[in-house]
């Protein structure tokens, strides 16, 4: 297992501001006043207060809202709770205009932030990273056996920003190799629960991709901005080009951000590399611009292109022959390229041994060396990923078995025909 990441302050990136008038905010006074109606609608029980916590505005620009929605007789006051705080609720005129907008956007929650305002963060939070040094590139793949010149080549990509293109045999740890190196980014980065352009809402926060962190000693900030441990975003088969761009729904009526776009200011691993549903070259084509220009294009369904910043850590990782999937301009645009080998019998050594003892058995070369036999029986190359695999399996059967937890030849010729489904015959 990788050892934990080491404590290193964050960059001080500067707190977003919170708005204290709805001017402040960079939106439209109609857009904003829009969606405060659709909040109030969709709750039963709406207070100032309550309001203020779902638009992740400040009480006193909620209330403005609000009391412009009283005066144009959307809602109704239906009582004074305390200060600046009064209970709302809907008129008909006002569940009229609800619907309207709900046909016309669906989106109900935090108030976006502008186009401008998240271009402007990611770039600054990207000019403010700090250096990464060996040392915590090393402790990131402590847990991994790697060669040093696969160490030193990785601290490079992590400390340069630069994109990885990793090759090799299947099962030797290219996604976790590229996992891991993720952890020797450390700090933390603000992103905006959504973004408003022309009207239209791009949400951006994803718990699927994002961890939120607490925000201590802060007093105030613009709670629009959410703080997140930087993200990483691993997509596989299930890319395409039209996963690549912006996704509106025509049920909700509001985009979602491509993964891409959600992996700013972390790591994006583009796994199993030339598996997609879709040409390579296609997909290639596609990654021109950003490796190049590090900008995207994205395009909303009226046919507007927005321009956003590309901003993390690339890593494409497969085990096809580059060969076959893409051209030297391709190549030309990648930071650095890594070969990944199978293990060698001493690598290999040192993983199952790891796994042995981490697993609670008490390791004896005999059983490597009976392992090693079962490879040479089967004529089966060497995996990196075989020795945990293997000793998992052997975990497995003795807690369903209820075994004492030793090793034996034949637990282990067990645990390798319930992972490679065959039977060898071992001398």
């Amino acid at each position: 297992m990788n050892k934990p990441e080491p404590s290193v302050s964050s960059p001080q990136i500067a707190v977003p501001p919170a708005p204290l008038k709805a001017e402040n905010t960079d939106l439209d006074f109609g857009f904003l006043a829009d969606l405060a109606l659709k909040t109030v609608y969709a709750d039963a029980n709406c207070t100032t207060e309550r309001a203020a916590q779902k638009l992740k505005l400040s009480m006193s620009v909620t209330e403005n809202l609000l009391q412009h929605l009283y005066h144009e007789k959307f809602i109704e006051i239906r009582g004074l709770i305390s200060y600046g705080n009064n209970r709302y609720g809907m008129l008909d005129r006002g569940w009229q205009r609800a619907q309207q907008l709900l046909d016309m956007n669906g989106y109900i929650g935090p108030a976006p932030v502008s186009l401008p305002a998240y271009n402007e963060m990611v770039l600054r939070q990207s000019a403010a990273r700090d250096s990464i040094d060996p040392e915590a590139v090393r402790t990131a793949v402590s847990g991994l056996v790697l060669p040093q010149s696969t160490v030193q080549t990785l601290g490079l990509v992590a400390n340069s920003r630069r994109s990885l293109f990793m090759t090799g045999p299947s099962g030797n740890g290219k996604t976790t190799i590229a996992t891991a190196l993720h952890t020797a980014q450390h700090g933390e980065i603000w992103i905006p629960y959504a973004i408003e352009v022309d009207g239209q809402v791009i949400k951006v926060f994803d718990l699927h991709s994002h961890q939120p962190v607490p925000v201590t000693g802060i007093d105030r900030y613009d709670e629009r901005w959410i703080r997140i441990k930087r993200p990483i975003v691993i997509v596989g088969g299930e890319m395409t080009i039209e996963t690549m761009d912006l996704i509106y729904s025509t049920t909700v009526r509001f985009y979602e951000a491509p993964f891409q776009m959600k992996s700013n200011g972390g790591t994006l691993v583009i796994d199993d590399f030339g598996r997609q549903r879709v040409d390579p070259h296609d997909l290639l084509n596609r990654w021109i611009v950003p490796l190049e220009g590090r900008v995207d294009y994205l395009t909303l369904h009226t046919g507007k292109k927005i321009e956003v910043p590309f901003e993390q850590l690339l890593i494409f990782a497969t085990n096809l022959d580059p060969s076959d999937l893409v051209d030297d301009a391709f190549l030309r645009r990648m930071g650095y390229r890594l070969y990944i080998n199978a293990p060698d019998r001493e690598m290999y050594k040192t993983i199952f041994e790891q796994y042995v003892r981490a697993n609670g058995f008490d390791y004896d070369p005999k059983y490597l060396d009976y392992v090693f036999r079962l490879y040479e029986t089967d004529k089966r190359p060497l995996r990196g990923c075989e020795p945990r695999d293997l000793i998992q399996r052997c975990v497995d059967l003795c807690k369903y078995e209820n075994r004492p937890m030793e090793l034996s030849n034949d637990l282990l010729n067990l645990a390798w025909q319930n992972y490679f489904g065959v039977a060898p015959v071992v001398q």
